[in-house]
Formats: C-alpha cells, sequence, structure tokens
C-alpha cells in the first residue's frame, strides 16, 4: 500500500520526498488515533473529520514539505531528544482543525493528547490569558519541524469556524428558519481547511467546487445569450442528477430562472427591504425554488435578510477576512 501512495504522490506532481510523505500518510490513515478523550468528546471530531476526502492527508505532507524544502539548521542544533510541548490557546475562539494539526504531527512521528473536544469554546480572557488546549510529545526537532504547519492551520480553521458560529448566533437570536453558508470564495490550496472550519462552526459549505453544483452568474448567463439559454445549456449536460443555481438581479430575473428550471435561486445584492418583497413574490410562484440571499452581507447587516421567504444566506466574508485565533505551542523545560 505504500508503494501505492507513492506512486500517487509522484503522479500528483510531488517530489520524491513528499511522495514519500504521502506514503507515510496513508500508513497512518489506517491506524487507531491516539487520543485520550472521552468517547463523548472524541464524536464531534471524528464525525466532522470523516466528510474529509481521502486526499487531505497527503496535503498535510505538502505543506510540510513547503516549509522545508532545503536543510533544517535549526532542527540540527536541538536534535532527536524527546520532548513534550504544550498547545495553548491565547484568544477567545471556537477550536476547529483538530484532524490537520494531528496529521502533521502523525507524519513526524509526534503524539498529541488533546484537552479540548473540537467545536468547544477556547475562553483565554477566563484562563488569565491562554488555555492548555493539547499536549504534543516526540523528538524535539520533530516538534519544531511541524510547529508552524499545524499552528498556522489551526488558526485559520478556528477563525473561520468562529466567525461561522457568531453568523449562526445572529440567526438563532432571529428565530430565523433558514441556513447560514459560506461561498467558493477560500484560499486556493486551502478550500479544504476553510470549508471544514464552516462545518465545526455550524454553516452550510455551499458547493465545494465547479463540480458539485452549477452556479450560473451573470457572466454565464451574459455569454449564453439569456438565463434560460443558460440553463437549458446546463441541464442538457448535467442530467437530472446536478442542481442548478441562477443569479438574479432583480424579479424577472429571478422569475425567468425558476421559469427555466432552475433548483436555487440567487437574490443577489438586494438591500433588505427589497429582498423581502421579491422573495415573497418568488416563493409565492415558485414555492418549490430555495431562495438564497448573498453579496455584501456582514454581520452587522445579516439579520436584516433573515425574512421568512429567504431559505440560504451566504457571506463570502466567512472565508475571508476573518480574524485568526491565537496559539503557540510551547516546549517544556524538563
Amino acid at each position: 500500500m505504500l508503494a501505492r501512495a507513492a506512486a500517487w504522490g509522484s503522479r500528483r506532481g510531488l517530489t520524491v520526498g513528499a511522495a514519500a510523505a504521502t506514503a507515510g500518510v496513508a500508513a497512518l490513515w489506517q491506524q487507531q488515533p491516539r487520543r485520550a478523550d472521552s468517547a463523548a468528546e472524541v464524536q464531534p471530531q471524528l464525525r466532522w473529520a470523516h466528510v474529509l476526502p481521502l486526499h487531505w492527508k497527503s496535503e498535510v505532507a505538502g505543506w510540510l514539505q513547503d516549509d522545508m524544502p532545503s536543510l533544517d539548521i535549526g532542527g540540527f542544533v536541538v536534535g532527536e531528544e524527546r520532548r513534550t510541548a504544550h498547545l495553548y490557546g491565547k484568544s477567545n475562539g471556537v477550536l476547529a482543525g483538530r484532524p490537520f494539526f494531528d496529521a502533521v504531527f502523525e507524519l513526524l512521528g509526534c503524539e498529541v493528547e488533546w484537552h479540548m473536544r473540537e467545536g468547544a469554546e477556547v475562553d483565554a480572557d477566563a484562563a488569565g490569558g491562554k488555555v492548555h488546549v493539547a499536549t504534543v510529545t516526540g523528538p524535539a526537532r520533530h516538534l519544531l519541524i511541524g510547529e508552524r504547519t499545524a499552528l498556522n492551520t489551526l488558526a485559520r480553521c478556528s477563525g473561520v469556524a468562529t466567525k461561522t458560529r457568531d453568523a449562526v448566533a445572529i440567526k438563532e437570536k432571529a428565530g430565523w428558519h433558514g441556513m447560514v453558508a459560506g461561498t467558493r470564495k477560500t484560499t486556493p490550496g486551502f478550500r479544504i481547511v476553510e470549508k471544514y472550519g464552516l462545518l465545526v462552526g455550524g454553516g452550510a459549505t455551499h458547493r465545494l467546487d465547479l463540480s458539485q453544483m452549477i452556479m450560473l452568474k451573470d457572466n454565464h448567463i451574459w455569454s449564453a445569450g439569456s438565463i434560460t439559454k443558460a440553463v437549458q445549456a446546463a441541464r442538457s449536460a448535467a442530467g437530472f442528477t446536478s442542481k442548478i443555481e441562477v443569479e438574479a438581479r432583480d424579479l424577472t430575473e429571478a422569475v425567468e430562472a425558476a421559469e427555466a428550471g432552475a433548483d436555487i435561486v440567487m437574490l443577489d445584492n438586494y438591500t433588505p427591504a427589497a429582498l423581502q418583497i421579491d422573495a415573497r413574490a418568488l416563493k409565492a410562484r415558485f414555492p418549490h425554488v430555495v431562495v438564497e440571499a448573498s453579496g455584501g452581507i456582514t454581520e452587522a447587516t445579516m439579520a436584516d435578510y433573515m425574512c421568512e421567504h429567504v431559505d440560504v444566506i451566504s457571506r463570502g466574508n466567512l472565508t475571508q477576512g476573518y480574524p485568526a485565533v491565537d496559539f503557540s505551542l510551547k516546549i517544556q523545560k524538563e
């Protein structure tokens, strides 16, 4: 299996070192995770980790190689004596990204013991400025090789989850029935982490990529000639198994999209008042159509868009402009 994984990594354009790392990750895939949590605490982390695609651990190997493409003089200085490091949360937020953090250190032959479950609130203020989130043990050099990659990933994933949970809290306070979703505005090469953060934060990922669902935006429509032509062409290629979403700027476009067979109509860049009027009118004629509101919606204005006839509110700023949660990894003095 290791040889197959190495060959697979090579086909993806990885160097020999990264392909070998991919092979090591494939072996780790078969291992039981080394955890100290109770079953109740582990379950949320396992549930979210199980949505990740097969290739995600090879991406982790690539991140490590990217951070150490040549010599590691700092690692040479510290050697491979076994050490213990504490992971501290130093700002408030939602803990998200445990699978990625684990994969970094498992690949390097280190063990991670978590003291907080995935999705838990890190309350650094209440803890006097830092919370002991996890303990990592392994060779000193390996701890330092993985440190920054693991922290960067955890900080950003937790940042997305925190911003998403804040948005979900607004929804719950308003008593709104719909879903809060991200968009495809993600960082190239980092999409899987940011989409995962949306899930841990309680949001919906929206479509994951161009292949998952068909979204016909203004450029598609202008290029095709009309909304109807664009929807018909998309349906002829996709068949009955894929949903089609159409971006609409006004009620006329929204109605044309629904009549053409769109499953989802996005009312884009609306004011809250105009959205309520057009969403109500669209649902009255096409109750089966999912209505999405998007475009320029922020945490401050989100509640104004939550109306009875809107099913989804999507916000690109959930994965663009989120503040990272501050984490640090400190090797303990023996």
